[in-house]
């Protein structure tokens, strides 16, 4: 038994869990609400306000996927019901962000500026130019669009100028040596 999948996942008073068709699941709460469908072979049970989710069988895939569903069950849980944040700090002399409409404006130091589309269900605000902070329900949108934006200039290890998550420590190099 999977040690992740075995565990159950206990919900606020306010999340409605429904699952129609055996397979489609949606979770609504009061920051809005999720989809996703289970894989072939798991199946969900609710009792009083816990959920568990089990296995039909012991293959191999089945076994792989069991913690996989679990977590991402609890992960739509918290998002519909806690939202999920990720936040970035620009780091570098002139290195600046802006929201404009619907995109991230980015000065990073190239030539032109980089503008990243915002996509739906994420909100993104900047605090002093520098700290862009990303909010949303679904915790694999969040992390996805925050590591498109850290990819646009990751943080070097020389002076740590970049893009880099709020709280990851830069390993910083030595630079050239002179004898």
């Amino acid at each position: 038994m999977s040690r992740i999948g075995k565990q159950q996942i206990s919900l606020p008073d306010k999340v409605e869990v429904e699952v129609s068709g055996g397979r489609d699941l949606c979770v609504k709460g009061p920051k809005g609400q999720l989809h996703w469908v289970l894989p072939h072979g798991i199946s969900l049970e609710q009792e009083g306000g816990n959920l568990s989710v089990s296995r039909d069988s012991e293959s191999r895939e089945l076994r792989a996927m069991h913690g996989t569903a679990r977590s991402l069950v609890a992960n739509m849980v918290q998002g519909v019901s806690h939202g999920f944040t990720k936040e970035l700090e620009i780091v570098g002399v002139g290195f600046r962000a802006a929201v404009k409409g619907s995109q991230l404006n980015l000065t990073l130091g190239y030539s032109h500026p980089v503008n990243h589309d915002i996509p739906e269900g994420i909100r993104v605000t900047v605090e002093n130019n520098t700290n862009i902070r990303v909010e949303g329900i679904d915790k694999q949108l969040v992390g996805q669009f925050s590591a498109e934006v850290r990819s646009y200039y990751p943080p070097e290890p020389y002076k740590g100028k970049g893009v880099h998550y709020k709280g990851e420590k830069i390993r910083r190099k030595q630079g050239k040596s002179v004898r």
